[in-house]
């Protein structure tokens, strides 16, 4: 008995060293099957147009330049398009987060009339098909008179987004213990100052994932653009990656080269805020 105690331990000892190496195995090999398309990009950037047309796209690299991040970036138009993306993205990012932390703090700590039915109005909203909005979206545009401005395109941004985020926000406020709140009262804080000073700092880290979220979302949308938009000079970086593709039909290089100046700021946002990131998907599940 005792010699049979061992024998078993150490063969369930093998069975999980066994399964933990087969994981990490797996999860390596899908690890670099998703990077190799990524790495694909980044080298064919890099490589000259004589050397891809003389030896093929998927051939070893043998020369390797910068003229290709400098004919997308002037010629292809992509620095025009990167300032309008970010003149786009960034005030949507931040009113969309401003109205939906108000939106929320409002549904969340006070008894309101209809609050239940105003979050499923703002969810429902948000589980529409868009494509059934482009028609209304674009003649409601043209009524306003904002066809064709980045204005129209920042407002279509912050309407369709601020419903989901206040559904977002408002369950990560409600779980702030109100007693928090009460104290703050008895201390003689008004509303605006619970807000900014006690309920915003607590959903930080929520904020800082829906930040990253919302920076990915608007700056990688094209549905949007091409909406309300026409003018090739007032097109965000996605349309104009579209136009670099008809402009260079058979240059790989330099294509590649422009999809990696139109990946850079999200991968930067997202390496910014990612430890925030990581703690608001964390909290949301614990909660």
């Amino acid at each position: 008995m005792s010699a049979a105690r061992p024998s078993a331990s150490a063969a369930a000892l093998r069975r999980r060293r066994a399964a933990t190496a087969g994981f990490h195995l797996g999860a390596g090999a899908l690890a670099v099957l998703w990077l190799l398309p990524i790495a694909l990009v980044l080298v064919t950037s890099l490589r000259s147009f004589d050397d891809i047309a003389a030896h093929g796209l998927g051939s070893w690299p043998r020369s390797f330049t910068l003229d290709n991040f400098r004919q997308a970036w002037v010629d292809g138009g992509q620095q025009r398009a990167l300032i309008n993306s970010l003149i786009v993205t960034i005030p949507c990012v931040l009113v969309t987060l401003a109205l939906a932390a108000m939106a929320a703090f409002a549904l969340s700590r006070y008894e309101l009339p209809l609050r239940r039915s105003l979050l499923l109005l703002m969810l429902g909203g948000n589980l529409l098909p868009p494509q059934i909005l482009l028609i209304p979206v674009s003649k409601l545009s043209e009524l306003m008179g904002v066809y064709d401005t980045l204005p129209a395109l920042i407002g279509v941004q912050i309407g369709f987004g601020v419903g989901f985020y206040v559904f977002v926000l408002h369950g990560f406020m409600r779980a702030i213990p109100t007693e928090i709140q009460q104290a703050a009262v008895i201390d003689g804080a008004g509303p605006w100052q619970i807000f900014l000073r006690i309920i915003l700092p607590l959903t930080r880290p929520a904020l800082a994932a829906l930040s990253a979220l919302s920076f990915t979302w608007i700056f990688n949308d094209l549905l949007w653009a091409i909406t309300v938009l026409r003018s090739d000079t007032k097109m965000p970086i996605t349309a104009a990656l579209i136009g670099l593709q008809g402009q260079y039909v058979s240059m790989w290089n330099v294509i590649a080269a422009g999809s990696v100046i139109a990946a850079a700021p999200t991968v930067a946002v997202f390496l910014r805020f990612q430890r925030h990131f990581v703690a608001g998907l964390n909290l949301g599940a614990v909660k």
